[in-house]
């Protein structure tokens, strides 16, 4: 699943370094918390690594 914006992207790369162990889970903040706790490395990697051209930098919330 792609990320929707940029900043939910950078959470998914933050979750994702957090999981392979090259960042730590304490240093992590909100959605990148929750998100490296729930995604598989797989999920946390196809939104990381979605393209942030024509992406808006924030979604608004429903």
């Amino acid at each position: 699943m792609p990320a929707k914006s940029q900043a939910q992207q950078k959470a998914a790369g933050a979750a994702l370094a957090a999981k392979r162990g090259e960042r730590s889970e304490s240093s992590l903040k909100g959605a990148s918390r929750s998100m490296e706790k729930s995604m598989t490395e797989k999920e946390l990697h196809d939104m990381a690594s979605t393209s942030r051209k024509g992406k808006p930098t924030r979604t608004k919330k429903s």
